[in-house]
């Protein structure tokens, strides 16, 4: 393997270990070589006071709904109260009133915010299909292609999970607001998931997943379809409202993970999304997938909080994701992931963690943010080890937040006390995507964002 470059930080995390006084090889082909001491006359990019990580791996992410970000927080006219299911008529008003332009503006501008915290890898739960009247557009995959070229814009890896929709609810006949969202039979929905893989196959860095919304979305035939079609990964909604848990029994006189055991897709490669609202039974079922936890956005909408150490007692991957982007923050992810248990059980060091030291917890949810979320989008990334992809961020340890990390403790600081605007720098395949804190894009994005705000709020 040809080296190209190295890069020589304070600190690196190389191969799930911190080291020191070592440098990161970056070969050719934009992958790792090693960690060593550089040999004389390399070229050596110096970067002084930083740490470097493997690239964070965001595994859910509807990327348009940075739209609705502070617009959201006050109940609607003639309501008490709000909930998920009054946020999500605010959503629905903005899905509607995006055109092509739009949709892919407000994906680069999330896109590039991901860029900026560190975030090198994108799954993408995309729904939006049709025009606003509900005909597919002259190419029909057109929307799906937007948001991925505005991720390869930005420089990120993304695996695009194509979403399938039926339907609004249990039971209940298609709703003009959802019209865009929707496939009238499941040999479409995987059909458009076959295409798109053809349409993309010539960039590595782009994949393509199935995503059934939900079980209160497809029936269970369309649930059937996809077990027998075996798509490389499956991600869906699962138990995010007490209402989809008592639908769900009451239509198939099963709780939604039982349901999905029963047709027979929870393997390796099925990823539930939120799974807040489970019992005891459920949390053993789902110990060979993943689940995706958005705490942050499920803090946000009140959805409740997951049981990730019984999850992670039953052997479940667990992994994070940003979800409806009130807030860009995978260490926040992290954070909130522990600290919403700490707040539940009441106690301190919840999350089970490997190994000992001051940092043992912060290398686990390190895991969970890197590795987690690449075993979920089936990528070969979140690990910064010999030939696998150079992927990574670099954190400014000089960061007001981190100032004084003990050298024992350090990630445990990045981690626990560490914002997004630590991150300085980010590389994709060996490609620099972020330097210095600035991005290429950041100005372009940020006034044509600020535009289709003005637009579609006017």
């Amino acid at each position: 393997m040809v080296v190209s470059r190295w890069l020589q930080p304070e600190a690196l995390v190389w191969g799930g270990r911190l080291v020191r006084d070592v440098a990161l090889a970056i070969a050719a082909d934009g992958t790792c070589d090693a960690a060593a001491v550089p040999p004389p006359g390399a070229t050596v990019e110096r970067l002084p006071g930083k740490l470097l990580l493997p690239g964070l791996v965001n595994a859910h992410s509807h990327a348009f709904q940075r739209l609705l970000r502070g617009r959201t927080q006050a109940p609607g006219a003639g309501r008490a109260q709000d909930d998920f299911w009054t946020w999500r008529e605010t959503m629905y008003r903005v899905a509607e009133a995006l055109d092509p332009d739009g949709l892919a503006i407000a994906s680069r501008q999330s896109f590039l915010e991901m860029a900026h915290a560190g975030i090198t890898t994108v799954g993408e739960f995309h729904y939006l299909h049709h025009a606003p009247d509900g005909r597919p557009y002259e190419d029909p995959l057109e929307l799906a292609l937007r948001v991925i070229a505005a991720a390869r814009e930005v420089g990120l890896r993304i695996h695009l999970l194509r979403v399938g929709y039926a339907r609004p609810g249990f039971n209940a006949p298609p709703e003009t607001r959802q019209r865009r969202f929707y496939d009238s039979h499941p040999d479409l929905f995987l059909a458009a998931i076959s295409a798109l893989e053809q349409r993309v196959r010539a960039d590595p860095l782009v994949t393509v997943g199935a995503a059934p919304h939900s079980v209160r979305a497809v029936p269970r035939s369309w649930l059937e379809a996809v077990a027998r079609a075996r798509p490389s990964t499956v991600h869906m909604h699962v138990a995010e409202q007490p209402r989809e848990v008592e639908a769900c029994l009451a239509e198939h006189g099963r709780r939604p993970v039982e349901f999905l055991h029963e047709i027979g897709l929870l393997d390796e490669r099925f990823t539930a999304v939120h799974a807040v609202h489970l019992a005891r039974q459920e949390v053993s079922l789902l110990g060979r997938s993943s689940v995706c936890a958005c705490p942050l956005t499920e803090r946000d909408l009140g959805d409740g909080i997951l049981p990730a150490d019984g999850l992670a007692a039953a052997g479940t991957s667990l992994c994070i994701g940003t979800d409806g982007q009130s807030e860009i923050d995978p260490f926040g992810e992290l954070r909130a992931l522990e600290g919403h248990l700490r707040l539940q059980r009441g106690r301190r060091l919840a999350l089970p963690s490997t190994g000992e030291g001051p940092d043992a917890l912060a290398r686990t949810l390190l895991e969970i943010g890197t590795h987690g979320g690449a075993r979920s989008l089936g990528l070969d990334v979140g690990r910064l080890a010999p030939r696998r992809p150079a992927d990574l961020c670099a954190v400014d340890l000089g960061h007001p937040a981190l100032l004084g990390a003990p050298d024992d403790a350090l990630l445990a600081t990045v981690v626990f006390s560490g914002p997004a605007s630590a991150v300085t720098d980010t590389w994709v395949q060996g490609e620099r995507v972020l330097r210095g804190g600035r991005h290429a894009l950041d100005e372009d994005s940020a006034r044509e964002f600020t535009a289709l705000c003005r637009r579609t709020f006017a």
